[in-house]
C-alpha cells in the first residue's frame, strides 16, 4: 500500500532548521532543568514510599481531605493518583520519606485517615519503599543502562553499514531521548522506572526506523542511482520509504494516544514519554539523520 507515490519532498532542504529548533529546545529545557536543581524523581530514584489503598466506599471527592491529612504529618507535599476505574475506589499515596523518628510511614498514614476519613473504611494492599542509597543506586543503573544502549547500536549500525551511518543513526536517537527528558523537564514531570523502560523503548523504535531508511539509500547508492549526487539519493531514499514512516508512525501514536487518554494515572508518564519519544523519533529520521549523513558526505565521501 502507497499513501505517497512518486513524491519529490526535499526532506534535506529543512535538516538544518528542524536540527536548529530541536538542539535550541534541548537547551532551553537545560537551563529550566539547572534553574530547578535537576529532574522531578520518583521514588524509585531518591527513595520514599508508596501505598496503595482501597476504600470501601468513593473517594475520589475526599482526595483534597487525605492530602490535607497526610501533609500535616510533616512528610512533606504527597503525591496521590486514582488506579484504574472511579468505582475501584483505590488510591496510590507516596511520600519521600520511608520512617520518620522511627515511626512507620504506613502507621502514620492510616492512623491520620481513620480520623479524618471515620466513614470510609479501608485496606492497604501493597507499600513499596525504597531507601535512598537504593534510590541513587539504581539512578546511577539508569544512566548506565541508556549509555550501553546508545553504544550497542553505534557499534552494530558501524558493522552493518560504516561509521557515517552509525554516527548519522545515534546523534538522532540520542535526540529523542533528550527531546523527551527536555518535555519532562519543562513541566516538572515525574521520572521514574517505567520511564526508562520508555526511553529505551523510544531507541529501539527510532532505530528501527532510520535502518529502513538506511538501507534503501545504500540500496540506491549502489544500485540503479548508482554515481548519482547522494543529496539527490537521500532525497529520493526518503520519499521512496515516506509511507512507510508514516503509517508506522501515525498507527503507534493512535495506540501510544489511547493509552494515555484512556489508561489509569499509573501509566500516563509512561505512555507520554512514549508519545513524546515516537514523534522525535518520526521527524528526527526524516530530518535529522539524513541531514547528518549529507553534511558527512560533503566533507569525506560515503561512497565514491
Amino acid at each position: 500500500m502507497q499513501l505517497f507515490k512518486n513524491t519529490k519532498i526535499n526532506f534535506l532542504r529543512y535538516g538544518k532548521l528542524v536540527t536548529g529548533l530541536s538542539v535550541g529546545f534541548i537547551l532551553v529545557s537545560l537551563v529550566v532543568l539547572v534553574a530547578r536543581g535537576g529532574f522531578n524523581m520518583s521514588i524509585d530514584f531518591r527513595g520514599g514510599t508508596t501505598v496503595l489503598m482501597k476504600f470501601e466506599q468513593p473517594v475520589r471527592d475526599e482526595l483534597p481531605t487525605i492530602r490535607n491529612s497526610i501533609g500535616s504529618l510533616g512528610f512533606g507535599q504527597p503525591e496521590i493518583k486514582t488506579i484504574g476505574l472511579a468505582d475501584n475506589n483505590q488510591i496510590q499515596i507516596t511520600v519521600r520519606n520511608t520512617q520518620q523518628d522511627g515511626v512507620s510511614i504506613t502507621d502514620a498514614l492510616q492512623t491520620a485517615l481513620k480520623d479524618d476519613l471515620p466513614g470510609n473504611g479501608f485496606t492497604v494492599l501493597s507499600v513499596d519503599e525504597v531507601g535512598p542509597k537504593i534510590g541513587g543506586e539504581l539512578r546511577r543503573d539508569a544512566f548506565i543502562t541508556a549509555i550501553l544502549a546508545l553504544l550497542s547500536i553505534l557499534i552494530y549500525i558501524g558493522f552493518r553499514f560504516n561509521l557515517p551511518f552509525a554516527i548519522a543513526a545515534t546523534i538522532p536517537l540520542t535526540h529523542d531521548a533528550l527531546i523527551v527528558l527536555g518535555i519532562f523537564a519543562l513541566f516538572d514531570i515525574e521520572l521514574s522506572l517505567p520511564f526508562i523502560a520508555a526511553i529505551l523503548t523510544v531507541i529501539g523504535y527510532s532505530l528501527n526506523s532510520t535502518i529502513v531508511v538506511f538501507d534503501r539509500i545504500r540500496e540506491n547508492a549502489k544500485g540503479g542511482l548508482k554515481g548519482k549526487d547522494f543529496t539527490e539519493i537521500v532525497n529520493h531514499s526518503l520519499n521512496q520509504t515516506l509511507t512507510r514512516t508514516v503509517i508506522t508512525t501515525v498507527t503507534t501514536l493512535f495506540t501510544v494516544a489511547a493509552v494515555y487518554l484512556l489508561g489509569s494515572d499509573s501509566i500516563k508518564n509512561f505512555s507520554l514519554a512514549l508519545l513524546i519519544g515516537f514523534t522525535a523519533g518520526g521527524y528526527s529520521t526524516l530530518f535529522i539523520s539524513s541531514y547528518i549523513l549529507v553534511a558527512w558526505n560533503k566533507k569525506q565521501p560515503i561512497y565514491k
